[in-house]
Parts: C-alpha cells; structure tokens; sequence
C-alpha cells in the first residue's frame, strides 16, 4: 500500500489525509480492512464492545425488537448494518432475536453493506446459519425501501477525515506528500471546507480532524427507510467536548496489537486510522435531511436504560458470564464512557421531551416545532 501511495502522490501531487486514509483503509487489495488477518478482538488490532462477548448483540436485538413493537409489528422489516467486520455482532442479533420473539425474527431481514470481498466472505461463513434471514449487499442502492433500522458500530470514526491547523489566525488543510525520509506532512493549502465553531479560541498551531462525508453516507441510508430509525455507536463527543482548546492535537490516532502509534503517516495499511466523531455535526447533517436526534448518551447510560427486562431476568436466573460482560460495557473505566450512542428518527414522529434533551446534549441549536 506504502509503495502505490507513494507512486500516486509522485504522480499528482500532495493527497489529503482523507484520500490516505481512504486508500489505506480501503482499498480493496491492499488496504487494512481488505486483509484476512484478525483485527478485533484480544488477539487482534483493537478491542470493541462485540470483543466483549454476545451480551452487547443480545441488548441491541432488544432495542431493534422494542422498535418492532411500536411500529406495529410490519409483516415486512429490516435491519441494516455497516462496518459489521466478521459478521460475528449480526449473528448475536439474529441469535437473540429468534430467542427473544420468532415472529420478529421470521419477518426481518437482516441486511449487511460490505463492498469488500474478503470480509463478505467471513460474513457469509459467520452466518450460513441464518440463511434466509440475511443478505450482503455491495451498495446501499441494492436496498429498496422498507421499515427498520440502520446501525454501525464503531463504523463513524472510520470514515475518512482531513487533517487541519490553525496558524496565523485562518486554517490550512494537512496534506500528505513524499520526500527521501517517506510520508510527511504538508500544511502549506489553505483550507477552504468547514471549520470548529467554538466558544473559546483555539490557540495558534491547533490540529484537529474535520469529517466531510457525513451526508454521503446518511443520505442514502434513509433512502431504505420507508420509516424508522438511525442507530450510531461510536467513541467520541458533541463539539464543545470536541475542540477543546486544549485537546491541541487532535483526536488522530493508528492502533496495531492495542498499541497505539506515533506517525499516522507510516505503514498504511497495515494498521488501524482513526478518530473520534464529532455527533454534533453528525446530528446536524441529519436534521439538513430531515431526521430528527432523539436520543444522545454516553453507551453505560443508554445499555442500562436499555437493559432493564434483562437485569430483571438476571436476578430470577443469574448468568455471572453475562453480568461481567454487561458491566464491562456499561463501566466509566472500560467501554460506558468513551462510547456514545445517536439515535435519528427517520420519518416518525418523536416526543418532545426526547427531542429536547437529545438537541441540548448535541449542542444544537434549539429546534423549532414543526
């Protein structure tokens, strides 16, 4: 990947950080995501709330099913995942789900959008049990219209991003280029996109990440939703959290064997690029599309809410493996306070109390009644 990188910028110039990342990611050869090698997981490159075991696929499943129910139980409906790596989150949904009601499960179709082969493969394997019950699809246009969610964990801070510096009172964008000593950076090009909106300066020579395909990624999805919901989890903060002026770097980060690295610019594709998402914006682009937040919490706060027929059952029956899996993803220290989740009401109506606190914890302005 390092080597046709390289070839590319010798033949067009200086690339943003988002086309590296882009290629380094992506790529459907060479990039990180394309290769067979494990990367979730103890033993693998990172560690997610599916690493910790069924019990996050068994809670998700519950909210897909409470969602069922209020929307009358469709004859027809859909649940569309992204980013679902080895199939292994889609098969404790589909697990709970057949456990929990068999005629929810009976009528659902499960839904996973992977262009890449490779993965699609390890999803094909991880769920030939569930044959009938799900598809992969190469592009959202392939799905038609139906009720249901659409959810991605841990897929949002994987979209590629730009790199930007604050100097001399404007911003430049971080471009990547090449020279003797391999990848460097090159903030030389005035930025013309977006830039943070915060309360407090930012100093001279802030860095920080600025996502611009939000919409090319939630505008389609809602395309397949007749109606229903939105569903992201992901590590990262509403705006104000987010461009702290001390948060002076960024959130950019390369993860290899749970280590995280120095230059992002080395060895792409053989490691992990990330950054935190900013839901404000993420929210904001919604609202341009016409959905509307309706839920914001920190994952502890919204699996507890979510959790409570299963605690109950967990008192008559207790299973000790399942109690430390939950408090694993729900505890401050471990996954319940670095991960969020964004709920979007996609054409359904929302209560006006979950309106108003998921617009005040976003830091969106207030919206007005329709």
């Amino acid at each position: 990947m390092a080597s046709l990188l390289a070839d590319r910028i010798a033949r067009e110039g200086p690339v943003s950080f988002a086309d590296f990342t882009a290629a380094a990611l992506y790529d459907p050869i060479r990039g990180y995501y394309a290769r067979e090698t494990r990367q979730v997981g103890r033993g693998g490159d990172f560690f997610t709330s599916v690493s910790v075991g069924p019990v996050f696929g068994t809670l998700l499943a519950r909210r897909f099913l409470n969602w069922w129910h209020r929307a009358g139980q469709p004859d027809r409906w859909r649940i569309t995942e992204l980013g679902a790596h080895d199939g292994t989150l889609a098969g404790d949904v589909l697990d709970a789900l057949l456990a929990m009601d068999a005629r929810a499960f009976g009528t659902v179709e499960y839904a996973i959008i992977e262009p890449l082969p490779t993965l699609a493969a390890a999803q094909s394997a991880a769920l030939a049990r569930f044959a009938g019950h799900y598809r992969t699809v190469r592009e959202v246009t392939e799905l038609a219209p139906l009720p249901g969610m659409v959810f991605g964990n841990e897929l949002l801070d994987a979209l590629p991003f730009h790199v930007i510096e604050r100097h001399g009172g404007s911003w430049h964008e971080s471009m990547v280029t090449i020279s003797n000593d391999g990848f460097q950076w090159d903030a030389s090009s005035q930025w013309g996109g977006p830039v943070p909106e915060t309360s407090a300066p930012l100093p001279d020579g802030y860095r920080t990440e600025i996502r611009t395909n939000y919409r090319e990624l939630l505008e389609p999805l809602a395309r397949t939703l007749d109606h229903g919901l939105m569903l992201w989890i992901d590590y990262g903060f509403a705006r104000p959290e987010y461009y702290l002026p001390e948060r002076t770097r960024g959130t950019l980060r390369t993860f290899s064997r749970h280590r995280a690295g120095d230059d992002p610019l080395d060895s792409p594709g053989e490691r992990d690029i990330t950054a935190h998402v900013d839901f404000t914006a993420v929210a904001e682009t919604a609202l341009a599309l016409g959905m509307t937040p309706c839920e914001f919490r920190d994952q502890g706060a919204w699996l507890t809410r979510l959790a409570g027929p299963w605690l109950q059952e967990q008192e008559q029956q207790p299973d000790p493996a399942a109690i430390r899996q939950f408090q694993t993803l729900i505890h401050p220290a471990h996954l319940g306070a670095r991960f969020h989740a964004l709920e979007l009401a996609v054409r359904e109506p929302v209560e006006e109390s979950a309106r108003t606190q998921a617009v005040a914890r976003l830091a969106l302005a207030p919206l007005q009644r329709s």
